[in-house]
């Protein structure tokens, strides 16, 4: 099928490589002119695993192709999937800017029948309002043009092998013609369908990921009580994970939740009740944990040190997770302004994120190339990040290369009893 996609962000291009590995013919739009060369030179503009290779395979046997000419893309496409940011507002809300301008771009330039597919995330209603959207502005009143909803359920760092083995795979359609055309689409995919009406799916999305941000900020404030009460949160998380009901999936504590979906998708969720006169105390008590829960170690510094000035501080991780080059809501960016303002001197390590992190830090902080070099003389240590390259630095090593072996672990990598031995003194989280 003859296929665009609006937006080469994690959502769009991740999407639009994967349909044309399942065989369709693609074309990928985008505003930049710069970031369309570099895609097709074979480049991802994001850190992605196994993108890159199927970028370059597809669109060296013609199924993959990008363009900045929006009108050209949408003219004869069969079906367009919206995949632009939907970036949060200072009050909580989605900003539909970028959809509303896809939208009447499609309006004003298709010329057969065909399926709107909105992947970006969006309140609820949303996509009615897009569908009325096309219509006011459609200039050829004689073909159709009908709106679905197909939400993604990608995860940063795994985001190819998210969408090619899906668990499930949601279409919200409000006729049977654009249901068809979705089961279409997505057959090649052999993935289970819930197909459901547009309402419906859009609000899958929402309640699925503030599910697991649910979860997460539970498994943290209990593991802040297990430190008051001397349990251990991960011999808890383990008994709960043989639960069924439960599962063993997003128990693991930490300094909090971050990235593109979770934070985002949290506030959006609890505006959306406000705005219909409800309120949504579970979410709102997700969202409060989480931010509590970011700077908790820095605390816990604050009251062991008696400042930070002119301290070495080491920080091993600056994205929000391992596997991605993605800093949105990374702890990192909560914590490294504090510490600097204390007069701390940082030396920072990450594998992928330097880069990144230097468009918004590109003074006061020193990057390094290894965990080691940013623990050479340290006088403490934050783990941010559970990078593998991280994980595989030996408890000896904190007491070997640091002035003072004060380590502040917010993934909980090591083990308390492994790091005291080695003589280093080791605070985490829940332990």
């Amino acid at each position: 099928m003859r296929i665009a996609v609006a937006g080469t962000g994690y959502v769009g291009l991740v999407a639009g490589v994967c349909f044309a590995e399942k065989g369709h013919d693609v074309m990928c739009v985008d505003v930049d002119e710069k970031k369309v060369e570099i895609m097709k030179s074979g480049i991802s503009p994001i850190y992605e695993q196994d993108l890159e290779e199927l970028m370059q395979k597809n669109y060296k046997e013609g199924r993959l192709d990008y363009t900045t000419d929006y009108q050209a893309a949408y003219r004869d496409a069969e079906a367009i999937f919206i995949g632009v940011g939907t970036p949060e507002q200072p009050d909580g809300s989605a900003n539909l800017s970028y959809i509303a301008t896809v939208a009447r771009q499609i309006a004003e330039n298709v010329e057969r029948d065909c399926l709107v597919v909105v992947k970006s995330t969006v309140p609820v209603g949303t996509n009615d309002k897009v569908e009325q959207f096309i219509h006011d502005f459609q200039k050829n009143k004689e073909i159709k043009i009908e709106v679905a909803s197909n939400p993604e359920f990608l995860a940063q760092g795994t985001a190819v092998r998210d969408t090619l083995h899906a668990a499930r795979i949601i279409i919200g359609t409000e006729s049977k013609e654009a249901e068809k055309k979705l089961m279409e689409i997505y057959e090649p995919f052999d993935i289970p369908i819930v197909s459901v009406n547009r309402r419906s799916a859009e609000m899958i999305k929402y309640a699925s990921n503030d599910f697991l941000a649910l979860k997460i900020s539970y498994m943290n404030d209990i593991a802040n009580l297990c430190e008051l009460v001397g349990a251990d949160i991960e011999d808890v998380a383990k008994g709960m994970s043989y639960d069924e009901r439960i599962g063993e999936k997003f128990l693991n504590a930490g300094i909090g939740y971050g990235g593109s979906c979770f934070p985002k998708d949290t506030k959006a969720l609890e505006y959306l009740a406000r705005q219909n006169g409800y309120e949504l105390r579970t979410v709102k008590a997700a969202i409060e944990v989480n931010k509590a829960q970011k700077t908790l170690l820095l605390h816990k510094a604050m009251k062991r040190l008696i400042t930070f000035q002119g301290l070495k501080v080491a920080v091993l991780g600056l994205t929000f997770k391992p596997g991605t080059d993605d800093l949105r809501e990374a702890p990192s960016l909560e914590n490294i302004p504090l510490l600097l303002q204390a007069g701390a001197d940082i030396y920072a390590y990450d594998p992928v994120g330097v880069d990144n992190f230097k468009k918004r830090f590109p003074d006061g902080i020193t990057y390094v190339s290894t965990p080691e070099k940013a623990l050479k003389e340290a006088n403490v240590c934050f783990i941010f990040t559970e990078w593998n390259e991280i994980k595989m630095v030996e408890p000896r090593k904190y007491a070997e290369l640091m002035r003072t072996p004060l380590v502040y672990d917010g993934r909980n990598i090591y083990r308390p009893e492994e790091m005291i031995e080695a003589g280093v003194e080791y605070y985490s989280v829940g332990r």
